[in-house]
């Protein structure tokens, strides 16, 4: 397919620059705007190592709950994707994973796994279910769907099935193109983000020719394939073009979804900091509406629960670097300073007292065991994940909600199975 110039421009101009992701309480409603981004969760993975046992093993339902409560607990994260499929349900799982997400957190819900006409009528059902009515979905909808394209210059057909559907009931629909240098997209950043923006172009020009004004939102996050061995590699030492995608889509003036963490890491350690440490930083600098990425390893496919919160560390960094540094009379101090003088110490003063605690902000890596001593942030990560699986609990559903919700995945169930 060619699409003549000027229907690529019409159609853009019908896309909205911000909309509204709707939760199912409306003070976590997500109200996309300018300098402005929302952080959510990775997904789909397919092994969960078990919180308890230390075990890898395939992913369930109940993995997807247990992370959107934890989701649900930190204020640093705005929205849930199911980070794990529930492969306990078959070709129903999608649908399972939408429920255990709304069953256990009060946020906006993405998916990246729904797929296929029938499957995203059933979700636009359930999302109405949480919404109250059509007119509702469409003001605040709950739900938002991520559909990847396929490198190169293809698109996946049960997804831009289910996308259609889900784009005609005002449900956010974003095209996630992910093409990997030197093997489905050219060699060179540039090269590999182009064929990644036409795939996204694409795809959202048909989006508004059948549903003008439909919101859509654009992504793209390149891999590239190790010249050596053929292997996707998501972190090189050079990995520029994480960021470039967010300006290809203001340019468009689309919303952009932006990408962070992820890391290649198979185990907890080094690699699992290093590769994204300065991303959520770089995320601020160029403000995407939102970002992916949170608590996943081993290229997205891993979930360790605990990561999610030494994540979430590294994005508490980026937001503390983004702030402004307050200079004025109290904060120079400069009485503090004659009061000590030369060779003295400022622990007796006043406005050490006033300012000390606030001045020195404890990470996850300065947590203080029985007797004053830093403990492991990986053992602190597990036990304040362990807690919040055990004690938190989102606000429920209404009963009505709940019998509905698995009236319809019954009949998902049944048809699908």
């Amino acid at each position: 397919v060619r699409i003549p110039r000027g229907m690529v421009f019409n159609a853009l101009k019908t896309v909205p620059r911000y909309f509204v992701m709707g939760a199912r309480v409306p003070e976590y409603d997500l109200h996309l705007q300018e300098n402005v981004t929302y952080f959510t969760t990775d997904g789909c993975g397919v092994e969960t190592v078990d919180l308890y046992t230390g075990e890898k093993r395939v992913s369930t339902k109940a993995d997807v709950g247990m992370m959107a409560r934890v989701v649900d607990s930190q204020p640093a994260v705005g929205f849930y994707w199911p980070m794990v499929s529930a492969q306990d349900f078959g070709r129903a799982a999608p649908l399972h994973e939408a429920d255990a997400g709304w069953q256990n957190t009060v946020k906006h819900i993405q998916s990246e796994t729904i797929m296929g006409e029938r499957e995203a009528e059933y979700a636009v059902e359930m999302a109405t279910v949480i919404a109250g009515s059509r007119e509702e979905l469409r003001r605040r909808p709950p739900l938002s769907l991520v559909v990847c394209t396929i490198a190169p210059l293809l698109q996946d057909q049960p997804g831009i099935e289910g996308a259609l559907v889900m784009a005609k009931a005002g449900i956010p629909v974003g095209f996630l193109a992910m093409p990997t240098l030197g093997t489905t997209a050219p060699a060179t950043v540039a090269g590999a983000l182009a064929v990644g923006d036409a795939e996204c172009i694409s795809a959202t020009v048909l989006i508004q020719l059948v549903a003008p004004g439909a919101p859509v939102f654009h992504s793209i996050m390149q891999a590239w394939a190790d010249p050596r061995t053929g292997a996707y590699v998501g972190y090189p030492l050079d990995s520029r073009g994480r960021t470039a995608p967010i300006e290809i889509a203001h340019h468009w003036g689309i919303p952009s979804m932006g990408a962070c963490f992820g890391t290649d890491s198979v185990e907890l350690g080094w690699q699992t900091a290093a590769e994204p440490a300065l991303d959520p930083f770089l995320a601020g600098l160029v403000s995407p509406e939102f970002v992916t990425g949170m608590g996943l390893s081993r290229t997205y496919t891993l979930l360790r629960p605990e990561q999610l919160l030494l994540d979430i560390d590294l994005y508490q960094r980026a937001r503390h670097y983004m702030q402004p540094l307050e200079v004025g009379e109290e904060t120079l101090a400069l009485e503090a300073v004659r009061n000590v003088g030369p060779g003295g110490q400022f622990l007796s003063q006043k406005h050490t007292r006033a300012h000390m605690r606030a001045s020195f902000t404890r990470s996850i890596a300065y947590q203080l065991d029985e007797k004053n001593k830093y403990r492991d942030p990986l053992e602190v990560a597990r036990e304040r994940t362990r807690w919040i699986v055990e004690n938190h609990r989102a606000e429920p559903l209404e009963e009505s909600q709940q019998k509905e919700l698995a009236r319809i995945l019954a009949a998902a169930d049944r048809e699908l199975a």
